[in-house]
Parts: structure tokens; sequence; C-alpha cells
């Protein structure tokens, strides 16, 4: 006596639904591995602005330094003797800027 095995015969939806199930475990781990990459790529970028940033802000304060260092009474009156233009605290006016 032989046995006849009965074999189940699989639906085209059932097909279907195992093809989408085997994609999908494909696909994920590529798609989670690409993503991290990206992320890694984009943090990468951040951190090399924030150094941009904070080198342009020291070229930044020593500029504002420099020009504090000018604009000072002391160089400006070094200025104007080298210009043979002599102090005169009587023809100095101020100015106050309303904010």
């Amino acid at each position: 006596m032989s046995k006849k095995k009965k074999r189940l015969k699989m639906s085209k939806f059932e097909k279907l639904l195992y093809l989408v199930a085997l994609f999908l475990l494909v696909i994920s781990p590529i798609s989670i591995v690409f993503s991290k990459a990206t992320l890694a790529k984009v943090n990468f970028e951040v951190e090399k602005e924030k150094k941009a940033i904070e080198t342009q802000q020291k070229t930044n304060e020593s500029i504002t330094m420099a020009i504090d260092e000018l604009a000072s009474l002391t160089k400006i009156q070094e200025v104007a003797e080298e210009q043979g233009l002599s102090y005169n605290n009587s023809n100095i006016k101020t100015v106050i800027a309303d904010n």
C-alpha cells in the first residue's frame, strides 16, 4: 500500500503574502544599515559645521578686540598727532544713541 501524499495548494494570495514577507525580511536590514550610515554622515557634517562656527566666532572675537584697540582714545590721539592734529577737548561733542 502506497500512501499518497496530499499536497496543499497555496492560493495566489498566500503566495503574494509569502513573497511580501520575504521581501520585507531582506529589505529591512539593508534599509536599517543605510539609514544609520546616512545618520552618521549627517552627524559628521553637523560636527564639521560646529567646528567651522567656533573658528569663525574666535576670528570675530579677535577682530572685535582689534577694533576696540584701534578705537581707543590713546590710539586716536596717537594717529591724530602723527597727522599733525592736536587734541582739543572743547571741540568734542558727545552723541547719545537711543535704542
